[in-house]
């Protein structure tokens, strides 16, 4: 593997400034209009969690052979701990993201504020902890920093399109699932990839640092040449629009986020290796974990899907009606 260097972080800017220009068409978790699919089945199967908690899990979780189970979390409750004390005296919730992830969590050109699905989950936990959905400190972080500021208590939680892997929960805790994932290749149009093995085998991909597509690619490299790792997800697009990789493996939210961005891009090939999404957090914080776990309940039951119908359902479709929760 050889790590990339700054290549694509002067044309970011540029990227974030036409992406609120660029409309998509591609879902998340499978095909949708473009890519071989239905635009209206986006989100196959059990597209969103909310209630995969302990002795509840969701129907259908992948089981690692170690018996770590990706969708389960604490039990909802709202008690005050010490770290919710923590939080209340500070009078601050401090919350990771991204600001490049298109329609996830990402700098606005016109208002330069960070907006988007991920930014409003963020903003619901802070009105539940603290009243004020407008008391939170939005720190933006790299893909690859995102364990660490999380076991230095850099930040409260992390709301940054993160998937929940056996391997992650073994560092930081997760809360219950909101968004079902599974692994993506963006490739360029031009290079007609019908398939996995075709996007990656013999060519230059892409993978953000210590993502879990980066994780798959060092697992199993796909018959793919070479391997570059930039900090961000973002950066792989950039590269790929330079012609410097030919393909990037994603999960498929933000796979879906750079086919928005980029419309001679495609989702290229079949999803493998679903997952969830989840909250991450210190597993220490014992008592926000649970709490965010009740906030996402109470999320799903509007708030989930407002969000989604305003960031999300332009370039991902219509969810399926079937949410296991």
């Amino acid at each position: 593997m050889r790590r990339a260097g700054r290549t694509g972080r002067a044309r970011t800017g540029t990227l974030a400034a036409t992406a609120a220009l660029v409309a998509g068409l591609l879902g998340v978790g499978g095909s949708a209009a473009g890519a071989g699919g239905a635009a209206g089945n986006a989100m196959p199967g059990n597209a969103v969690a909310g209630n995969a908690v302990a002795g509840n899990a969701m129907p259908g979780n992948a089981v690692a052979a170690d018996d770590c189970d990706t969708g389960v979390s604490l039990p909802p409750k709202e008690q005050a701990g010490a770290k919710i004390q923590e939080i209340r005296k500070r009078g601050r919730l401090v919350v990771g993201v991204d600001q490049s992830a298109y329609n996830w969590g990402y700098r606005d050109s016109q208002t330069g504020k960070i907006e988007g699905f991920d930014i409003d989950l963020a903003r619901a936990v802070a009105k539940s902890v603290l009243g004020d959905p407008d008391k939170v400190v939005l720190k933006t972080i790299a893909t690859a920093d995102r364990i660490n500021v999380l076991k230095d208590h850099q930040v409260d939680l992390i709301a940054r399109a993160m998937t929940v892997t056996c391997e992650r929960k073994k560092q930081i805790a997760f809360s219950a699932p909101y968004f079902k994932v599974s692994q993506r290749v963006v490739a360029p149009k031009a290079a007609h990839a019908g398939s996995v093995a075709q996007a990656l085998g013999g060519k230059r991909v892409c993978a953000a640092l210590n993502s879990s597509s980066h994780t798959e690619l060092k697992a199993n490299a796909h018959g793919a040449a070479s391997v570059v790792t930039p900090d961000n997800q973002l950066d792989c697009l950039v590269l790929m629009e330079l012609g410097e990789a030919d393909a990037t493996l994603s999960d498929s939210s933000l796979a879906a986020a750079m086919v928005a961005q980029d419309q001679t891009m495609e989702l290229a090939g079949e999803s493998f290796l679903p997952t969830y999404m989840g909250v991450g957090m210190n597993q220490d914080d014992t008592d926000l974990i649970a709490w965010v776990n009740q906030v996402l309940v109470e999320w799903r039951g509007g708030g989930w899907q407002t969000s989604y119908d305003t960031w999300l359902r332009p370039s991902m479709g219509v969810p399926d009606p079937y949410r296991p929760w």
